[in-house]
């Protein structure tokens, strides 16, 4: 079943069961009214017809005083405890004849429902007892037609039922135009996802009312994921286009060569070692671009890091101690304080630290400075080198993959292109931060924002 169609069928039987309790209340509150004010008239005729009875003498006058209280369709009785009607009068014989007379010692109030000539009809009848010095000698019993009141009645009825069934015409109306609110920006998200199902291509839904409801923000929210899947979709291009340019020039030269030992084969021995150890050097190159588009997938899909507490200095020590004895670069290490403790994976944070110092060996000369600091929320490490430094205008591209300076150089260190965009992923899944200072001649400076306090939870890059 269609949601319009039930939130049509829902609301109309909403509205149906409204329009039942307030025909309910409607319907007894009017019988309640009706009949308690016709009771209080005729309690208030009996006291009166009491009042007269009093103070006769004959029963001649009786019948004469009585006539004065008769209402249109009525009658009057006194009657003996033992049912024995001693004095009537009436101007209704049916009534007089359906009802039966009875002796009541108490006052009551009953209604009975006779058949009369144009159907049946409601009876209130009123009996009070007549008392001589405190003692009860009879009963007083007054009987009247309720006339209109079956009529009203019907008439009632008859306006509960036509305003029951305006509403419900009116809800099932109101209850399909809701329907069609709710329903078509959900038709039109449903069309977008079918038109991206067949194209292949995300699109986004046109927005063109500015209502701030539900609706409107679950069409914005799947405006912002359509945006983010095209900016993901448009990196994933721009990776497979740049990972095939970086490999489509090892390649290149590791077929040139392999075609040159085809031919010649190892006649020239000069030409044939050379051309080993070119390919020899691409291939390296090539397994190292893999294992590092590895790294930047992997990281891509991490959500979760296990965090451990770590002492930053003991590991920088660690990988300086690496560093200096593999590259014979001088790198000194410069720290506030022993220990600074963070908690983080340190086998991620040593491959960011890593990537840093390598940068800096690669396009300086001169001493490499690191340093340990810490503020009130986070620990830093600074590596700064006197190398080339970083045009201004490069500096928003740095953390691009596949984004280099100077190429013509980066090809000579085997650079990437991928350390940054690497060690800007890894930052993220920390809560960190990484900011470049550098000015092109003198030399640049990476900063490290590492919270000191971190809980071990999913991360998203």
């Amino acid at each position: 079943m269609r949601i319009t169609i039930k939130i049509n069928l829902l609301t109309t039987t909403w509205m149906f069961c409204i329009m039942a309790l307030v025909n309910f209340v409607v319907y007894f509150s009017f019988m309640k009214y009706t009949i308690n004010t016709e009771e209080v008239a005729q309690y208030q005729k009996a006291d009166d017809i009491l009042k007269v009875i009093s103070s006769l003498d004959s029963s001649s006058d009786a019948n004469e005083k009585l006539k004065e209280f008769l209402t249109p369709h009525s009658y009057i009785r006194i009657l003996k405890p033992n049912n024995k009607v001693i004095h009537e009068i009436t101007n209704d014989s049916l009534l007089s004849k359906k009802i039966r007379g009875k002796y009541s010692e108490t006052k009551q109030a009953q209604r009975h429902l006779i058949s009369a000539e144009h159907g049946e009809e409601q009876v209130l009848i009123v009996r009070v007892p007549i008392k001589n010095r405190n003692q009860i000698i009879g009963s007083l019993e007054t009987g009247e037609r309720l006339v209109g009141l079956e009529t009203s009645i019907e008439l009632l009825r008859a306006i509960l039922v036509i305003c029951t069934l305006l509403a419900v015409v009116l809800s099932l109306f109101g209850g399909r135009l809701l329907a069609n609110m709710i329903m078509r920006p959900i038709s039109n998200m449903i069309k977008t996802m079918e038109e991206i199902e067949n194209s292949g291509v995300p699109k986004t839904i046109p927005i063109q009312n500015k209502t701030k409801d539900e609706l409107q923000i679950m069409a914005r929210t799947f405006n912002r994921m359509i945006h983010r899947l095209q900016e993901i979709m448009e990196k994933q291009k721009q990776f497979v286009s740049d990972a095939s340019h970086e490999l489509k020039t090892p390649l290149t030269i590791i077929m040139n060569y392999a075609d040159f030992l085809r031919r010649h084969g190892l006649e020239n021995t000069e030409m044939a070692d050379e051309a080993i150890k070119a390919i020899d050097s691409e291939a390296t190159r090539m397994q190292k671009m893999t294992q590092t588009l590895l790294d930047v997938a992997t990281l891509e899909n991490e959500s979760y890091l296990e965090m451990n507490e770590l002492n930053l200095v003991s590991l920088c020590q660690s990988i300086l101690k690496q560093i200096k004895h593999v590259y014979k670069r001088e790198i000194s290490l410069d720290y506030e304080e022993d220990p600074i403790i963070i908690r983080a994976n340190e086998l991620k944070i040593k491959q960011v630290i890593i990537i840093l110092l390598d940068n800096a060996i690669k396009y300086s000369k001169d001493n490499i400075d690191v340093f340990i600091e810490k503020d009130e929320r986070h620990a830093i490490i600074r590596v700064k080198d006197n190398g080339i430094g970083i045009p201004q205008g490069e500096i928003y591209n740095i953390f691009e993959r596949f984004y280099r300076v100077d190429k013509a150089r980066s090809r000579e260190t085997g650079g990437s292109g991928l350390g940054l965009n690497i060690a800007k992923s890894i930052m993220k899944l920390h809560k960190g931060e990484i900011k470049i200072i550098s000015r092109e001649g003198t030399g640049t400076t990476i900063e490290l924002f590492l919270p000191k306090k971190l809980k071990e939870v999913n991360h998203g890059i």
